[in-house]
């Protein structure tokens, strides 16, 4: 069923999620990145990972709590390595971290043919998508992952949550191949948290098996929603369980008590990142069939996968990508009524205008 949405134009957008964070004590230049990455998951559609989420979860765990710190500095940790950084993030904004670790790692990548950066002490980045998305367009295979704010995720067989969802993200350059990066980027539970709360600000129901309530009984009723379960079963729980060992090995400390601060009292309750950017020219092996260059290798294989009467298949990042092409096409970014009036709860704790609905031009996707 057709939606109806209001365009807003990303100026004013970015002015008040930046005016929401510099009124939160966050400097000038941080409160600029994290309303553009912001804007960016607006525009591909990612309405989990908004503005809205992403002042929200300040809020509930950043400089509202303990686990960011307005103006942090980022610590390069000494490393054997030339081509693997590690930095302690020491709790800087998520937005600010992830920005400036992949175009680390794009550095890296340019000099030694793939690079790392491993993050220590840091806090939420939102959408691991919007940044690999990013990398692939420079023309770069780019992959994060990192371990989500809260453990809420029920491990495969057990009945407490001690995972958090995990998101794994991987992005291709393949936008001459098929027009825009192909963008593979989960969340390892059947949904994420922000659309559980997407859902429950729309009215609308969770899908079957995603959730379970208070007591453990599978719900599909956003607002009574507790715990989150993995998606594909076992495969779902090792795939999370892969961000918090590398976590582990990183400097995370125990899945249970991250962002929990009662519970972390002489501990650590902070996130992790990791990024990694490969260089396509380190990976080729040359011999392409039927004298193809890699580029035609890499758009011949996705034909092929596409093909045989495949072809009404999609792949990763066409629903980014179509979203980008209405919003492209609207003039602004896309937002429903709840979401207007979830900005102007953040435009009045800031002491901005409301946005008036009446105001905005509409559009029906």
């Amino acid at each position: 069923m057709p939606d109806t949405y209001f365009i807003v134009p990303e100026s004013q957008h970015n002015a008040l999620i930046q005016a929401a964070y510099q009124h939160r004590g966050f400097q000038a230049d941080e409160s600029a990145e994290g309303a553009r990455f912001c804007a960016e998951a607006s525009r591909h559609g990612i309405r989990t990972h908004n503005g809205i989420k992403a002042l929200h979860l300040d809020h509930l765990f950043g400089s509202g709590s303990k686990g960011c710190v307005p103006g942090a500095k980022i610590e390069e940790k000494p490393s054997r390595f030339a081509a693997a950084k590690i930095w302690n993030a020491n709790k800087k904004l998520g937005q600010s971290t992830a920005y400036r670790a992949m175009a680390e790692a794009i550095r890296l990548a340019d000099q030694y043919g793939v690079g790392t950066v491993s993050v220590d002490n840091a806090f939420h980045y939102l959408w691991g998508g919007g940044y690999v998305m990013d990398a692939a367009r420079k023309g770069y295979i780019a992959y994060t992952n990192c371990t989500a704010a809260l453990a809420e995720v029920v491990p495969f067989g057990g009945k407490f949550p001690t995972l958090g969802t995990n998101p794994h993200s991987w992005g291709f350059p393949t936008t001459e191949a098929v027009g825009y990066p192909i963008v593979i980027d989960w969340a390892t539970s059947v949904v994420a948290m922000g659309r559980v709360q997407q859902l429950a600000r729309e009215g609308k129901s969770l899908p079957p098996d995603a959730a379970v309530d208070e007591n453990g009984v599978v719900t599909t009723d956003p607002k009574k929603a507790k715990f989150l379960i993995p998606f594909g079963a076992h495969k779902g729980y090792g795939l999370s369980l892969i961000n918090e060992i590398v976590g582990g090995f990183i400097g995370g400390s125990l899945p249970t008590i991250r962002n929990r601060w009662e519970k972390a009292e002489g501990d650590k309750g902070t996130c992790c990142f990791f990024f990694q950017v490969i260089h396509p020219d380190a990976i080729s092996g040359g011999a392409f069939a039927k004298g193809r260059n890699q580029k035609e290798n890499v758009k011949a294989v996705i034909a092929d996968v596409l093909g045989h009467g495949n072809e009404k298949c999609m792949l990763p990042g066409q629903l980014e990508a179509g979203w980008a092409a209405h919003t492209a096409k609207a003039g602004g970014l896309l937002f429903s009524k709840a979401e207007l009036d979830a900005f102007n709860e953040l435009a009045a704790e800031a002491g901005q205008p409301l946005w008036q609905p009446a105001t905005f031009k509409t559009v029906t996707i």
